[in-house]
């Protein structure tokens, strides 16, 4: 069940490879993912020091959040995956043109899993190709429903 996906992602990159990373949470940060108070529009993934960190994703604390804790929604949080994935994105990432972005935050077995993606930007005349395609696709469909008899 997805939480909340990343749209523009698609619109701005071809997305070569996926993967299924878990993250580290604070207890605010579940129960507002939770609720739904999550942004994954402006955030990008990177590699640090041998470790997967998302960044700039937005979490909004809930107003019932604890009076002792000082909520940081922008805060890099780190993500968790196998040795081998994350040596597999290092190699990939450091080679010219690649990146990671963050595709959608989901439910897998009751834990907040989000997937993301290796990435190849894609250009001006990408894009419009692609929105190009994707009106021709809807005109298509157009065309059949109405010639039905």
């Amino acid at each position: 069940m997805s939480i909340a996906d990343n749209k523009k992602a698609f619109h701005d990159y071809f997305i070569e490879e996926r993967f299924e990373a878990g993250l580290v949470l604070e207890g605010w940060e579940v129960k507002a993912i939770r609720a739904g108070r999550v942004q994954l529009k402006e955030a990008y993934v990177v590699v640090r020091n041998g470790a997967v960190h998302l960044i700039g994703c937005h979490i909004s604390p809930l107003p019932t959040a604890s009076t002792h804790i000082h909520p940081d929604p922008t805060r890099s949080r780190k993500l968790l995956l196998h040795a081998e994935e994350i040596n597999k994105l290092i190699g990939k990432t450091e080679r010219a043109g690649f990146t990671l972005v963050p595709l959608d935050l989901h439910y897998s077995k009751g834990r907040i899993k989000l997937e993301i993606g290796l990435a190849k930007g894609k250009k001006q005349h990408d894009k419009r190709a692609a929105e190009k395609e994707r009106e021709w696709q809807r005109e298509k469909q157009r065309l059949m429903r109405d010639t039905r008899p």
